[in-house]
């Protein structure tokens, strides 16, 4: 259904305002973010920080109306949101690794807030097709977004199914950190010390990090959300595959199992034109250093976080987790 086609289209209102983030946060943050060319914005409440074009346009998104056969994933960035699409996208249109492999990932499992992900203020005419084009997908649709749940549409958790994909915040910084300074439009010139204070902060693009998951976990136990971690993918990837077609009711046979188990494992996705995006670098989205899929591994903070910064990691960890039974695992002993 579409957005025009939608009876509760007049009623259905975002309550949240989005303002130019205070001064003196932009005033810290502008000389280390030179791609944010007109600046960025906090809502208010939430304090969910994007882009001005997206806070113009957040109640367009807001009324984006799911369907019942839809699956949507959420998570934030860079915690595992490509490769649990490809995982999805798969279980749902029979495992057939050959069309994913021929048809790029953007267009079969859509991000629904990229269109405006720029640094305009006015949306294209270009991404207002890709918005309209996400409303005329067939059905089933695979849909993903970095918004947080009080972002989207109120009756999507009661409408769709819903994946989220968490991961442990140490490797999520560090990740984030990487991809900051491979896509132009964040374009990234600081240090990964600078960066983490940034994280810490809730001054980065899509912050906080914690209200975003905590709330997530909140609803883990709703009958139409799949709550995941990336680090459980990394130890188990065929279970957590198995896990995931049973909440979306398919039934792979075992060799189509370990046809997409092999398809999905890391390592074969870097090099999988369709999904790593190196496709960025062509047209100018990427700088030529770094790739979109570098490591994927849990532990790899470690070669980057000295004594001090750790400690200040942990600390803010227990802090926003004090009082939540939400853990995470930053270490594993073997992995894929």
């Amino acid at each position: 259904m579409s957005l025009s086609n939608d009876n509760n289209f007049n009623q259905l209102q975002l309550r949240v305002q989005f303002y130019s983030m205070p001064q003196n946060e932009w005033k810290k943050l502008r000389p280390h973010f030179p791609g944010y060319t007109s600046g960025l914005v906090k809502s208010e409440p939430g304090k969910f920080v994007m882009n001005p074009l997206y806070g113009f346009h957040a109640e367009k998104l807001y009324r984006m109306q799911p369907r019942r056969d839809d699956v949507w994933l959420l998570g934030f960035p860079k915690c595992g949101t490509t490769w649990t699409s490809e995982l999805i996208w798969l279980l749902m249109n029979n495992c057939d690794t050959a069309r994913a492999s021929a048809t790029h990932l953007i267009f079969r499992t859509p991000c629904i807030e990229l269109p405006f992900l720029t640094s305009e203020t006015e949306l294209s005419p270009q991404m207002m097709n890709m918005l309209n084009a996400i409303e005329k997908m067939q059905s089933p649709r695979v849909l993903k977004s970095h918004l947080p749940f009080y972002l989207l549409h109120p009756d999507l958790l009661d409408t769709s199914k819903v994946v989220y994909i968490a991961r442990n915040p140490k490797d999520a910084i560090v990740s984030f950190y990487h991809h900051t300074k491979l896509v132009k439009r964040h374009n990234f010139q600081g240090t990964l010390e600078e960066f983490a204070e940034y994280f810490m902060e809730d001054e980065i693009l899509c912050s906080p990090f914690f209200p975003h998951v905590l709330d997530a976990w909140s609803k883990r136990h709703h009958p139409h959300l799949h709550f995941m971690f990336f680090e459980d993918l990394k130890k188990n990837l065929r279970g957590e595959i198995e896990k995931v077609a049973d909440f979306l009711g398919q039934s792979p046979s075992n060799e189509q199992l370990g046809k997409i188990t092999n398809h999905l494992r890391f390592d074969n996705l870097k090099h999988n034109d369709s999904v790593n995006n190196e496709l960025g670098k062509r047209t100018g989205f990427m700088n030529k250093d770094g790739n979109f899929m570098r490591k994927g591994k849990t532990g790899d903070w470690k070669n980057h976080f000295g004594p001090e910064l750790n400690s200040k990691i942990d600390k803010w960890i227990e802090r926003n987790l004090r009082g939540s039974d939400l853990t995470f695992i930053t270490e594993l002993e073997q992995q894929d």
